[in-house]
């Protein structure tokens, strides 16, 4: 594919991903990532603050609706495409691997949803990226100034999740392992690179000095986990993740890629190295943690940009494969785009992601607004994050929304003690959980009443909502920032 044809189709591909994201309702992690939004601060109990960041940047763009949240996700994802495009000729000279290394990566089920959606991995695949573009750069010119700019892209993907951590062993390896690379560690480069990603990540640092590491400690947490009983379990779980999120004849092409990359890599050739040291040691990382806990199957979406490149520098032979794998993946891409959006086919909940995460918010605020009319509630109480994010977006502003998990009181919104103390609410719980047992936030509760989340009379959570008196002296809760 020539030059222009590829920058069309990607405007092309752009346009319609900002489509979907103005249109797909926010799924509980997007709406509780807004909330970080309206709270801004250099860090979180859960991630580090760049998501926030950007939400913070598209909603004072687009407004606070999900095109807003969502805004700069499809830009980065074409900015990101643009990126590994140049990597791979800086790479790959002469193979002409750019245009179809960044159509591979566009491809992928994992990409295709990324692009349309707001969560810390958007940020960090971005800067993920823009490292592997750096790198590049600097092999393919010789000029230091790239090594910098590779160190910026480090500290602002350390910004955007802590697996972006990874990124440093593999560039420090890459100088090391390769011959004509190694004068670059008797360079000054090296550590200027090092102190600037330093200075970028020092707030996200000083946050959790003064929160009691509390987003170190719940990150590097699941490090030491290891239940064998479960390892064969969990690692299925992680192969056939990924085969599904990269698309099944994409993932061959990916895997033969690595196994290219360490074959040659094994043998110091500067640009295979660096994408071997990109997918093999982040590989091993999730492989491990597998050993001992679930791996998400959105976690290992750092390896796919150098994959796509690996995938792209294979013999003709392999590429072949491309132009089924192409279709088949942005065919499945398109039929989730669909279905979030206009949600044709009646999957039943267990087998419709985008009903579980997605559907049916505005019937569950409608019905429970009714119900905290008729009940002379004066607000809303809602234990589950994500569930208190949603239907802070989706509630009538006069009704407040109290959000009682304890990692809100980390947030900079303020206590609102004073709101429930004494008084008469509801406190939304899902079904499965059972009655509230917190004596210290409720005084009494009364019997449930049932609502459901449901989209197209398709149920995709229960949930009950119990009358409740807030206790005296509770624990910090928040009033949560509302969407206006």
């Amino acid at each position: 594919m020539g030059r222009g044809p590829w920058l069309f189709a990607l405007l092309l591909l752009t346009l319609l991903r900002l489509l979907v994201a103005a249109t797909a309702p926010l799924s509980p992690d997007e709406a509780y990532y807004w909330v970080w939004s309206r709270a801004l601060a250099a860090g979180y109990p859960d991630h580090p603050p760049m998501v926030a960041l950007w939400i913070w940047v598209g909603t004072h763009l687009a407004g606070d609706g999900a095109l807003g949240v969502r805004l700069l996700a499809p830009l980065a994802a074409a900015a990101g495409s643009l990126l590994l495009a140049q990597a791979a000729e800086d790479l790959l000279p002469g193979r002409r691997a750019g245009p179809l290394a960044a159509a591979l990566l566009n491809a992928t089920l994992l990409f295709g949803i990324g692009a349309v959606t707001m969560t810390p991995d958007t940020p960090l695949l971005f800067f993920w990226t823009a490292t592997l573009w750096a790198l590049a750069r600097l092999l393919a010119t010789g000029e230091g100034i790239w090594g910098l700019l590779a160190g910026i892209a480090v500290g602002l993907a350390c910004d955007s999740k802590y697996t972006g951590f990874l990124l440093i062993p593999a560039a420090i390896l890459w100088l090391a392992w390769v011959p004509r690379l190694r004068h670059w560690l008797r360079e000054p480069q090296p550590l200027l690179a090092t102190l600037l990603g330093f200075l970028c990540f020092a707030p996200v640092l000083a946050w959790n000095v003064t929160h009691d590491w509390v987003s170190f400690a719940k990150q590097g947490g699941r490090v030491g986990d290891w239940e064998p009983s479960r390892a064969p379990q969990f690692l299925a779980e992680l192969i056939g993740g990924q085969i599904g999120l990269a698309t099944p004849l994409l993932a061959v092409l990916f895997g033969a890629g690595i196994v290219r990359a360490a074959r040659a890599g094994w043998k110091q050739d500067p640009a295979w190295t660096l994408l071997a040291l990109l997918t093999l040691p982040p590989a091993a990382v999730f492989v491990q943690h597998a050993l001992g806990a679930r791996v998400q199957a959105n976690w290992p979406a750092i390896l796919y940009p150098a994959a796509a490149i690996a995938a792209a520098g294979l013999a003709d032979g392999w590429r072949a494969w491309a132009r089924p794998a192409l279709g088949l993946g942005l065919a499945l891409t398109a039929l989730v785009y669909v279905q979030a959006t206009l949600a044709p086919l009646p999957f039943p909940a267990r087998f419709d992601p985008t009903l579980q995460r997605l559907g049916g918010w505005p019937a569950l605020a409608d019905g429970i607004a009714t119900t905290v009319t008729g009940s002379g509630a004066t607000y809303l109480a809602v234990d589950n994050y994500g569930d208190a994010a949603e239907l802070a977006r989706a509630l009538p502003l006069r009704m407040p929304v109290i959000g009682t998990d304890a990692r809100w009181r980390l947030f900079g919104l303020g206590s609102a003690g004073n709101v429930i103390e004494g008084r008469r609410g509801l406190l939304l719980r899902p079904a499965r959980l059972g009655p509230p047992t917190d004596a210290a936030i409720w005084a009494a509760f009364g019997q449930p009443l049932p609502v459901a989340r449901a989209r197209d009379g398709l149920v995709a959570e229960q949930y009950n909502l119990y009358p409740v008196i807030g206790a005296a002296g509770i624990p910090a809760v928040v009033a949560l920032p509302r969407r206006q």
